[in-house]
């Protein structure tokens, strides 16, 4: 059964609050947050603010997906009763295991997310320390890209890996997710479908919501 996490990196942000309320009310599971530097990735989005202007309002759970270099010095700042999930990326972590222990010691879930060129094996040693691995299925930094086929791959490498281990860790695809191939990923092994543009692009964003959610739950 699948979640759907929907991108506020392309909501309105004139109305943000309505809108994550919206998708919150239309069945998604999570609200995921994506925080850009403009260094780690070439393009800059929203800090913790603009996600705690969301604490007061009616939504799901947060997901934050730290897009961002030295992230260990920023992690604290998105921790509210909301947030269950902050992943950082593999790339950027100089101590990943460290890294993924502060996450954790903080309250909340820790994710990894894998650039596409980035091989699974980079995490052959953290599997069992790991709540969540995002397979990027674009190359992060902006919205409403096409999706990477050879993504779908490996997050079925990714599901026979944790199937053979026993491991817990959930498995999130980012990137380029639409209606088309949302029951593909799902059957692939994926549990956090994170669709931007797909949802927020729509006219009917409640709608679009739970049309995802129909065909991945």
């Amino acid at each position: 059964m699948g979640q759907l996490a929907p991108s506020i990196l392309s909501a309105d942000f004139a109305d943000l609050g309505n809108q994550a309320e919206a998708v919150s009310r239309a069945g998604a599971s999570l609200l995921h947050i994506d925080v850009m530097d403009g260094h780690f990735v070439p393009n800059i989005s929203f800090g913790a603010a603009v996600m705690k202007s969301l604490n007061k309002r009616d939504t799901v759970p947060y997901d934050v997906h730290l897009m961002i270099e030295d992230p260990d010095k920023y992690i604290a700042d998105f921790i509210t009763e909301k947030t269950s999930f902050v992943t950082v990326h593999q790339e950027a972590c100089r101590h990943l295991h460290r890294t993924v222990q502060l996450i954790r010691s903080l309250g909340v879930h820790a994710g990894v997310a894998l650039n596409p060129a980035t091989p699974l094996s980079t995490l052959q040693y953290m599997w069992d320390d790991l709540d969540m691995v995002l397979v990027m299925s674009v190359n992060p930094g902006f919205g409403g890209q096409k999706f990477i086929p050879s993504a779908l791959d490996k997050i079925r490498q990714l599901a026979q890996i944790r199937e053979e281990r026993g491991a817990k860790f959930l498995i999130e695809v980012d990137g380029g997710a639409t209606l088309s191939n949302a029951k593909e990923l799902t059957e692939a092994g994926v549990d956090i479908l994170v669709a931007g543009s797909a949802v927020f692009g729509a006219e009917d964003i409640a709608q679009r919501t739970k049309d995802f959610v129909s065909l991945i739950g």
